[in-house]
C-alpha cells in the first residue's frame, strides 16, 4: 500500500515542475488573452498540500504597465489554466494559482551592467598607470 506524500523525498519537487512545464505549455499554445504575451515561468513552488502553488514569471517587457497588465491577464485566465492543468495532473487536488512578477531577471541584468561599468573603469584606470 501507497504511504504518505512526505515518505516520498522530492515529490513536491517534482510535482511543481510539472506544473512549469504544463502551465507553460498551456499558456503558450491554448491561451487566448491578448494582454498575456510571451511570459516565461521561472519557478513554481507548491504547498505540502498542494493547495496553492506560487507561479513566478517574467516578461519580455520590463516595464510596470505591461507587467500590470499581464498579471491581470493571467489572474483573469486563471480558471481556465486551473481547469486546463487539473486534466493533466494526476494529484488529489488541484492547486489555486497565485502568480508573481520574477524580478530577479531584471535585477541580475541591472547587477551585470554595474559589473561591466565597473571592469571598464578598472581598465581605464590601469592603462594611465
Amino acid at each position: 500500500m501507497a504511504r504518505h506524500s512526505k515518505s516520498i523525498p522530492g515529490r513536491g519537487v517534482r510535482v511543481a515542475d510539472q506544473i512549469q512545464r504544463d502551465l507553460s505549455e498551456i499558456i503558450a499554445f491554448e491561451l487566448k488573452d491578448p494582454r498575456v504575451g510571451m511570459i516565461t515561468i521561472t519557478e513554481v513552488q507548491v504547498t505540502p498540500d498542494y493547495a496553492h502553488a506560487k507561479v513566478f514569471f517574467t516578461t519580455l517587457k520590463d516595464d510596470e504597465e505591461s507587467v500590470r497588465n499581464t498579471l491581470a491577464g493571467l489572474h483573469k485566465a486563471g480558471g481556465f489554466l486551473r481547469g486546463q492543468l487539473g486534466r493533466r495532473l494526476t494529484i488529489h487536488a488541484t492547486p489555486e494559482l497565485h502568480f508573481v512578477y520574477d524580478k530577479s531577471t531584471a535585477h541580475g541584468v541591472e547587477l551585470s551592467k554595474l559589473i561591466d561599468e565597473a571592469n571598464a573603469t578598472r581598465a581605464n584606470d590601469a592603462e594611465e598607470e
